[in-house]
């Protein structure tokens, strides 16, 4: 099993980003606003940072002006790359499209989109980067023409301007978004949103606010949560949320990147693995009788960890583990046969050996899990109550892991790594202010997230 270690993980950033917004596609959740008159028809510049939940198209930013052949748009291609299209009735002013592939959904992207066609030569007229560096290895490229007028910046027209979805809404973004920039009529590098930790090399967020906009220009940083499309660039040029509400600003940002469910981990040989939604925190076991598996992103061979699993839907058998997984399990052979689980029946299962435990659970539980690296031990509590320490193997890293093989019925869980996808009552941290739990984390343990594990893990 691959050992899945976020980046970005900088102990002290020197500016820290609060929120991100999440994207579900499906529940065709993306924001909308009209375009006013614009400061520029040939310069203008996008910063924005993502951490994906699904593979597959998925639209970052559209601007319609009038149909299919009048519009700009950015956005992640079926494969996986990244492309940029701007056309008219007279043809494409650009076509720009990656060989890289986007496919990693435990890290944060920062993209950064230059564009000015007055430039002399033509591969400046566009330029990308990604998390700092410019990205040159394209397997589309057509350029726009020595002053060409662009229709992804231009404004008029009502209600065309999509984030997180094309005109009409489709295509919709699955995943998180911080800190997106557009600067109207100003062609800046990306060292003007941006800087390369000195201690780590790690690309991280300044602080944009003193840039400078431009009429259309805007600048969302998802810290109202009730008003999740507002502009505090100071134009007002705010958006209209759709299908998204306070529940969906989250903490998990390029700053401090929390853990998820990993949607790339498959079981064996058939490649079976559980559905997920709600940007990675909710896993769906729907395929019968077969073994579903759902670590997360993160694992751990140090430290003390917790986190929060709700049994949406479960019947309280056997069948339903939560637990760990040791990361060099042996995926060909039987995944909970080689975890330390707490069972929906009660029993506990150590490795190959099930017996007795703690109480029974199912639909509407809340399971945690008191992971103790540093002495080899794992407490699972059902509803903020603990059912007794456990040992287990030293010197190993471990991911934090949920299974299913019910013969009928779909079974879920929302996983709660310090940013719940549902509203949650209490709101407790962990010693270091992070995270937002429905009980209280034991003394000396932290939620998975970058920071603590840079001081931690």
């Amino acid at each position: 099993m691959t050992l899945i270690l976020g980046t970005n993980s900088i102990k002290d950033t020197g500016f820290d980003i609060a929120n991100s917004l999440r994207f579900d596609d499906g529940s065709s959740a993306y924001l909308h606003r009209s375009l006013g008159s614009q400061s520029s028809l040939r310069i203008g510049t996008f910063s924005y940072w993502v951490k994906r939940s699904s593979l597959g198209i998925g639209i970052i930013y559209f601007n319609e002006v009038e149909n299919d052949n009048n519009r700009g748009y950015i956005q992640f291609e079926s494969d996986d790359t990244w492309r940029m299209v701007d056309n008219d009735a007279g043809g494409d002013h650009i076509v720009l499209k990656t060989n890289r592939l986007f496919r990693d959904f435990s890290s944060w992207y920062h993209i950064c989109v230059r564009i000015d066609t007055t430039q002399s030569t033509n591969t400046d007229r566009v330029r990308l980067y990604v998390n700092g560096v410019q990205e040159t290895s394209f397997s589309s490229t057509t350029y726009p023409s020595q002053n060409d007028d662009l229709k992804i910046f231009q404004g008029g027209q009502t209600n065309k301007n999509n984030l997180g979805a094309g005109y009409p809404a489709s295509n919709y973004y699955d995943g998180y978004m911080a800190e997106f920039v557009y600067c109207d009529g100003q062609s800046l590098a990306p060292t003007s949103f941006g800087e390369f930790d000195e201690d780590s090399g790690i690309w991280k967020p300044i602080d944009v606010s003193g840039l400078t906009f431009g009429n259309n220009g805007f600048y969302l940083d998802f810290e109202n949560a009730s008003s999740l499309g507002a502009d505090v660039s100071g134009n007002g040029n705010n958006f209209t949320v759709n299908n998204l509400t306070s529940v969906d600003q989250s903490s998990d940002t390029c700053t401090n990147n929390f853990a998820t469910f990993n949607p790339l981990f498959v079981y064996g040989s058939s490649a079976i693995s559980p559905s997920y939604s709600d940007g990675n925190l909710t896993a769906i076991f729907d395929n019968g009788s077969e073994n579903e598996h759902s670590p997360s992103t993160f694992a751990v061979s140090s430290g003390k960890w917790y986190a929060e699993f709700k049994w949406v839907s479960a019947t309280g058998d056997g069948s339903t583990h939560t637990g760990v997984l040791p990361a060099d399990a042996n995926v060909s052979s039987d995944l909970n046969a080689q975890s330390y689980a707490y069972l929906g029946n009660g029993n506990k299962r150590l490795v190959n050996t099930a017996s007795s435990y703690g109480a029974t659970y199912g639909s509407g539980d809340i399971i945690s899990i008191a992971l103790n690296c540093d002495d080899n031990q794992i407490t699972f509590y059902k509803n903020g109550a603990s059912q007794g320490a456990l040992s287990i193997a030293s010197n190993k890293s471990y991911f934090m892991y949920m299974s299913d093989y019910a013969s009928s019925g779909n079974r879920s869980v929302d996983a709660n790594f310090g940013t719940p996808e549902t509203s949650v009552s209490s709101g407790n941290t962990d010693g270091n202010g992070y995270g937002n739990f429905e009980y209280s984390v034991p003394s000396g343990y932290y939620s998975l997230n970058t920071k603590n594990l840079a001081e931690y893990g």
